[in-house]
């Protein structure tokens, strides 16, 4: 497609936006009316928003706009799935210049379809501004199936600590991109394209969670938000953590010890939570540490003792780690 988005005008984008998307059951009416609307048989919604800023939460050089779409319906399906709920639909508000090709737009959208597929979602509806730079602002919602949300404030002495999915694996790439390389490229495109076990919320508020958190901030900074919420400290056990040869080698390479990345990178949006000691976690639940009582220490500890070294991400901070 040729052309700029200015050229195509605001009800023309509108038009090959929504052309490009497909549906699910849960959607009663879709994209072209004054709202959109989705089923909600348990007759409470999970809702959640988040913003992406170019230069701030993504690149052009970096990222293809399907690629960004990916990323910004990943991380926002994660929240969805991290209180034990099943997505359902994605709402976009776009923000872009109009001297911006058509194609850019389009494929973002070909992205937000893509990944809304994978979690069992659909995108219903939105709005596109001109602005002068690139903003992508993202609403999930989701559906608990009669089940009861598993929120951050559960946790209780005693549980484990298990997670699922990539840790370290954004910010490995993350480092790998800032050096001008674009490979390995297993952990480019974790960076690019994270891959969140949505399956997993639900699977583990059946099993019993006690809390849950997506991590999106960090292993230490999120499970800090579970400590902080439930009253109780946590204690991260480093060798049970898996740290893949491949970013072993990358950290040899730019002078970054991987755990680091590990214990601190973002965006993989694994999925962590407290279960009771007795719980029978099945074989994608990796076991990394325990909840115990409040103390002086830090919230959140590792091997016992105090995380020293910066890391986490914080939007009014400096940089990303």
């Amino acid at each position: 497609m040729k052309g700029t988005v200015g050229e195509l005008g605001e009800f023309g984008l509108i038009r090959e936006l929504t052309s490009r998307l497909t549906t699910t059951p849960a959607v009663r009416v879709g994209p072209g009316d004054d709202a959109a609307v989705v089923a909600a048989p348990d007759r409470r919604v999970v809702a959640s928003t988040d913003i992406l800023l170019e230069g701030r939460h993504f690149r052009r050089d970096w990222s293809t706009a399907y690629d960004v779409g990916r990323k910004a319906a990943a991380q926002n399906l994660a929240d969805i799935a991290a209180m034990g709920a099943v997505p359902t639909a994605l709402l976009l508000g776009l923000v872009v210049p109009a001297e911006l090709p058509v194609t850019w737009p389009t494929e973002l959208m070909d992205g937000l379809r893509d990944e809304c597929q994978v979690a069992g979602a659909s995108v219903v509806g939105g709005d596109v501004v001109r602005g002068d730079t690139i903003m992508v602002s993202i609403t999930a919602l989701g559906d608990l199936r009669n089940q009861e949300p598993v929120t951050r404030a559960g946790a209780q002495p005693g549980d484990l600590v298990a997670v699922t999915g990539w840790l370290g694996w954004s910010a490995a790439g993350y480092a790998v991109l800032s050096r001008g390389f674009r490979s390995p490229r297993a952990f480019v495109e974790a960076h690019r394209r994270p891959e969140p076990p949505y399956h997993a919320g639900p699977a583990a508020a059946a099993l019993g969670a006690t809390a849950m958190c997506d991590v999106s901030d960090g292993l230490i900074a999120d499970l800090g938000h579970i400590a902080e919420a439930s009253k109780v400290r946590i204690d991260i056990r480093s060798g049970a953590i898996d740290v893949p040869t491949q970013m072993n080698d990358i950290g040899q390479a730019v002078g970054v010890d991987p755990l680091q990345w590990v214990l601190t990178g973002g965006e993989d949006h694994a999925i962590v939570a407290t279960f009771p000691p007795d719980a029978k976690l099945p074989a994608r639940w990796k076991v990394i540490g325990e909840v115990l009582n409040p103390s002086a220490l830090p919230q959140v500890t590792v091997d016992g003792a105090p995380w020293t070294s910066k890391g986490g991400w914080d939007h009014f901070g400096d940089i990303e780690s």
